[in-house]
């Protein structure tokens, strides 16, 4: 019998080297991307921006949460629940880019980063070449 991880016997995922986010991950996480899905709208970013910490307190982040913003750690972030496609919300307003992201979720540099992902999208495109060739 499969369980809600799609694993059987109940065992978590895991993926080596990555933050899985799972439903444990979801639940631990909620107030976090609450407050991160909250920057949709400017207003919300504007006071963010204004005070940091009446804004967490607004949506009622964890201590490990708040430490996490505070100290601008996205891998802390990410253990703590947070969702990257939420966080991306809060790197916007922290100046951050997804590539940034990438970078501080791999332990590279931006640049170094930038070269892996043209490294593997030539790869990519030379083993589907070569494919075509073949077939």
């Amino acid at each position: 019998m499969l369980n809600q991880t799609g694993k059987a016997g109940g065992e978590k995922r895991a993926i080596p080297g990555t933050l899985v986010f799972d439903g444990d991950a979801a639940q631990a996480g909620y107030a976090l991307n609450a407050m991160c899905y909250s920057f949709n709208d400017a207003e919300n970013r504007a006071a963010f921006a204004a005070d940091e910490e009446a804004y967490m307190d607004r949506f009622g982040l964890t201590s490990a949460q708040r430490e996490a913003v505070r100290a601008r750690d996205v891998i802390a972030m990410l253990s703590a629940g947070g969702n990257v496609y939420y966080l991306a919300k809060l790197a916007g307003i922290l100046g951050l880019n997804v590539q940034d992201l990438g970078a501080l979720q791999t332990g590279m540099s931006v640049d170094d980063f930038k070269a892996a992902l043209l490294d593997h999208a030539t790869t990519e495109t030379r083993v589907a070449d070569d494919e075509r060739i073949v077939a």
